[in-house]
């Protein structure tokens, strides 16, 4: 990369979301380059899972329900998102529709459950709650310990990889510049230091652009050159899941099983994704025998079968937190600047919606109607130091 060169658009991290903003600032006649420190897709986007699961995931508080108003929204464009993405790559993209199931193993769990429900019905969320037996008669591999279940219909789940495979191929014939094994070392900022003019590379070339798209995912706060007042805290928060395979082919789960720590994912061709634990570790990607171990048990005493899958895959990924673990999406302090990360848990679910609304941030005219108010929820100025008032 020559330090002449010059693009409408560079983009921070080769993940889900800078992939899926880069294609659509691209056919907006943009010219994109991304960088990514390491081998494109295969970071958090690569090992997670791919719920689509706004109900099941729904947290209490205010974050939560801005996170609830974000996936309601992103879940709503993947059908289409999709199918767009299938025909501009010819790769087959299937969604999976079979719902979810928030199972309880005992009477505190079960209580919980009680409590769970009626926070959803509150939000006029579509929940229905199973007994034991109904649970049972959808999903015979559930064990008979199962004492309650809620079934969400209307969360779906994908796999990440075609996705991030068709994400690079149309990237590639539209004309995106992917610069893999590429590190970013800091932003390169103009006298005033009120505006970003492009990159530096960790090479000690200089790339510039009219606009910066820190799309990072865990490193974003590696990324030097910001000052205090225009940084986000975005820290890494490590996960182990497992792919594992049934022999003999689909039959044991044809919903998504949840259960208090982890999930058993069905992917209908006889592959489950077991995840996640939730591990304030720093850049740890070391998996752990105990990590691997309570997550075998606790899937164990609800789909005893699970321990009869043979295990393909053992990964770690880092998801983006923020402080309130929502995403921080749009400009910031600095003019040229545009923030999209911090998704946490919600990468995949939300990269619909974020690349849309990031598309509107770069162009406005591409801005959808209820830009404004689902950005203000993500405003990455919401993290700045509050200033003392002499």
């Amino acid at each position: 990369m020559a330090s002449h060169q010059r693009v409408d658009v560079a983009i921070v991290g080769g993940g889900i979301i800078g992939l899926a903003v880069a294609w659509r600032a691209r056919q907006r006649g943009m010219s994109v380059t991304v960088f990514e420190r390491d081998e494109l897709a295969r970071g958090a986007s690569y090992v997670a899972a791919g719920m689509l699961a706004p109900v099941a995931e729904v947290e209490f508080g205010d974050a939560g329900r801005r996170m609830l108003e974000l996936g309601l929204r992103s879940v709503e464009m993947w059908p289409a998102f999709a199918e767009e993405l299938e025909g501009a790559s010819g790769l087959r993209l299937p969604l999976r529709r079979t719902g979810s199931l928030l199972v309880a193993r005992n009477d505190d769990e079960a209580r919980e459950l009680e409590r769970q429900l009626e926070f959803r019905r509150s939000l006029g969320l579509r929940i229905e709650r199973l007994r034991p037996s109904e649970a049972r008669e959808r999903e015979p591999s559930l064990a008979p310990a199962v004492r309650l279940a809620l079934e969400a219909p209307d969360d779906h789940a994908l796999d990440p990889r075609p996705i991030l495979t068709a994400l690079m191929h149309v990237c590639e014939e539209t004309g995106v510049q992917l610069a893999e094994r590429t590190p970013v070392a800091g932003v390169e900022l103009d006298g005033a230091r009120e505006r970003v003019r492009g990159l530096r590379l960790r090479s000690g070339e200089l790339f510039a652009a009219d606009q910066v798209v820190l799309a990072a995912g865990a490193w974003t706060e590696a990324i030097e050159g910001l000052p205090a007042r225009a940084r986000v805290p975005v820290r890494p928060i490590k996960g182990q899941i497992m792919r594992l395979r049934e022999p003999a082919g689909a039959g044991l789960l044809t919903r998504v099983v949840r259960f208090e720590g982890g999930y058993l994912l069905p992917r209908g061709d006889g592959r489950y994704v077991l995840g996640a634990t939730v591990e304030e570790r720093g850049f740890e990607f070391q998996p752990t025998a105990r990590g691997v171990y309570e997550l075998l048990r606790d899937a164990h005493e609800l789909v005893p079968g699970v321990s009869e899958l043979e295990l393909q895959e053992l990964s770690v990924g880092l998801r983006p937190g923020t402080p309130d673990n929502a995403p921080v999406l749009g400009r910031g302090a600095l003019d040229g600047l545009i923030w999209a990360t911090g998704h946490y848990r919600h990468g995949i679910l939300l990269a619909p919606l974020t690349a849309e609304l990031i598309l509107g941030v770069l162009d406005p005219g591409a801005a959808p109607p209820d830009a404004p108010a689902l950005l203000a929820t993500c405003d990455p100025n919401r993290f700045a130091p509050v200033e003392a008032v002499p």
